[in-house]
């Protein structure tokens, strides 16, 4: 999603209703003692929540699951499919034992349990422990047993494994630089005077890191990687520098620090060694004949997509894809996407049916005249016109979808229709005030005080720089007074100065002492919060506008859109805090499994 998408979802507390950018906290789910038992047994049947005595069934779900996610499921299932087909097709499988095991490995690698290893995955990277085994864990063993009998370790390969791991070493120095003759000037200069070499590496060499610490890198090992640059590293004698050698679009060469002796292993810990060995190469060719085959069942496969093209779901009711001639059915694929994001795919929904029943009270409907006026606002408020000023729509749809899952009629019914549907409530209690656009008026182009601040943690430290202020009153000293003991950053490196402060910009009581001063004043210490504030004025900008009348009108359209939003938002906290919702699907949710066989 682009920077303009997600900018556009802070304007508004529409980004509390929208499943894809902000999702809610989890709706309320009071689960009182004697009533488990039926939530569980409405959440299975069909019924997945109740919002104030209105249900919302799990069939109206799983077409909001599939409208929002279903291409990217599909795509997934497919894979899937391809594998256990092929498994079938030789006598293969894999076993819920097979797959807790590997968990279990992959868990060890990481030094954690079990239960650790999933939490992780599931708060870090969204991937529950059920959908991790099916989608990761099985399909990995499963192409692993397909190329099981392709993969041998050759005694070459162990070889030169074991030399890379245990061989001899070259620790080098070393600087990289694009313009290659620049690089040829220093490495004259290198090899001239070698005891430079660490000298020009820090001042001219453009790897960073390497840089920073006189151009020294890690050791060099032989079938590491680059045989030209190993080849190079080990021709060198200690202090000699390489010749120029290209990496990529630059210039580097090498000097020897010292030669590291390979290591020899004790003969009780070699046959650990080559079993860690053996299996390192045979996980790493079993990736690559893994990826293989997998393009493979790909680029073979027959493959038709029904499920969003209206044409062929006619000709198959009920059919989401066919794959070599088996049909993967639309439950399959809605099932698929309840399981990964029924929840927060029903917080939508349950947001929805609160603005519905809302608008309905209060007699009101969002018409598409509204959706289009909502639309082209927020197009022009980004940028995004056309050469004749008017709205460019397409351009908006275009950055606000770019990255991500959704259509245009998704984005509308997620994110534009909320956010309609809630002006359409507060749109009758949203007026401006002479006095909101005095204060207005004042904040946006009033004048700013012109102040040095020193920021303290403590009343007493407040008073003892105070006092210091006071008795010798000049700019320069509490500037050297904030620079030593402000605990703010902004005004210690800055000797005191910070941003001119405005009238109603946020802090009443900072704004209410400043605005009372004069020039070279002392302000008595301002307590905020955890903080004390004490601030010397040095003067008052001019206003920017003294004309009222010239920017009233834009002043009025950016105030009553700010004004229109604080009601949106609160407006919202109240149907969420009055409403009855009852979530039997969260309610009803198992501890996750490890999934088995081939689900």
């Amino acid at each position: 999603m682009t920077n303009q998408s997600r900018m556009a979802l802070r304007q508004s507390p529409l980004q509390n209703l929208t499943r894809r950018h902000l999702l809610l906290a989890a709706a309320f789910v009071a689960i009182l003692s004697g009533f488990s038992t039926m939530r569980v047994e409405a959440a299975e049947n069909s019924v997945v929540a109740v919002v104030n005595a209105d249900p919302i069934s799990r069939d109206s779900l799983a077409t909001a699951s599939v409208q929002r996610y279903g291409t990217d499921v599909l795509d997934n299932l497919i894979n899937r499919h391809l594998i256990m087909q092929e498994c079938k097709r030789r006598g293969l499988g894999v076993t819920t034992e097979e797959v807790r095991t590997e968990i279990n490995r992959v868990a060890k690698k990481f030094g954690l349990n079990v239960e650790s290893y999933l939490q992780l995955l599931n708060e870090e990277r969204d991937i529950t422990p059920d959908q991790y085994s099916r989608e990761i864990i099985w399909p990995m063993l499963a192409l692993r047993k397909l190329v099981a009998d392709e993969v041998v370790v050759s005694q070459d390969e162990f070889n030169r494994a074991f030399v890379s791991q245990y061989g001899e070493a070259i620790k080098c120095r070393m600087v990289m630089v694009q313009d290659k003759s620049q690089a040829t000037q220093l490495r004259a200069q290198a090899v001239a005077e070698p005891s430079s070499f660490a000298r020009l590496a820090k001042e001219f060499s453009e790897d960073p890191t390497s840089a920073s610490v006189g151009g020294l890198i890690p050791p060099i090992r032989r079938y590491m990687g680059d045989e030209t640059i190993e080849e190079a590293a080990f021709g060198l004698k200690v202090d000699e520098v390489s010749e120029l050698l290209p990496v990529g679009d630059h210039w580097m060469f090498l000097q020897a620090v010292r030669r590291m002796p390979a290591s020899q292993p004790s003969p009780q810990a070699m046959p650990a060694i080559k079993e860690q060995i053996n299996d390192r190469i045979r996980d790493e060719k079993m990736k690559t004949a893994a990826s293989q085959l997998f393009a493979q069942l790909q680029e073979q496969a027959q493959v038709v997509k029904i499920l969003g093209d209206p044409q062929a779901s006619a000709k198959h009711p009920g059919v989401a894809a066919i794959i070599n001639g088996q049909q993967v059915s639309i439950s399959s694929v809605a099932a698929e996407c309840i399981k990964r994001h029924g929840e927060s795919v029903l917080e939508g929904e349950i947001n929805r049916k609160l603005l519905t029943q809302a608008l309905a009270k209060a007699g009101k409907k969002v018409t598409n005249e509204d959706l289009k006026a909502e639309i082209e606002r927020a197009a022009i408020s980004f940028g995004y016109m056309t050469d004749n000023g008017s709205a460019d729509v397409q351009g908006w749809f275009d950055a606000v979808l770019e990255g991500g899952p959704g259509t245009r009629e998704v984005y509308i019914e997620d994110v534009v229709w909320p956010s309609v549907a809630l002006k359409k409530l507060v749109e009758d209690e949203t007026t401006l005030t002479q006095e909101d656009l005095q204060i207005g008026f004042e904040s946006h182009y009033g004048p700013r005080a012109e102040v040095l601040a020193c920021v303290l943690s403590d009343q007493r430290s407040a008073q003892k720089v105070w006092e210091m202020a006071r008795d010798n009153p000049t700019d320069q000293f509490f500037g050297q007074l904030a620079n030593q003991y402000s605990i703010e950053p902004v005004s210690s490196s800055n000797f005191g100065k910070v941003p001119p402060i405005k009238q109603h910009g946020g802090q009443p009581s900072v704004e209410k002492e400043v605005f009372q001063m004069k020039p070279g004043d002392l302000s008595g210490i301002i307590a905020t919060g955890d903080k004390y504030i004490i601030l010397r004025c040095q003067g008052f900008t001019e206003p920017i506008v003294s004309d009222f009348e010239a920017v009233q009108e834009e002043l009025s359209s950016v105030l009553i859109e700010k004004k229109m939003n604080v009601a949106m938002s609160l407006k919202y906290d109240e149907l969420k805090q009055t409403a009855e919702i009852d979530n039997f699907f969260v309610a009803s949710k198992e501890i996750p499994r490890v999934a088995s066989g081939t689900r």
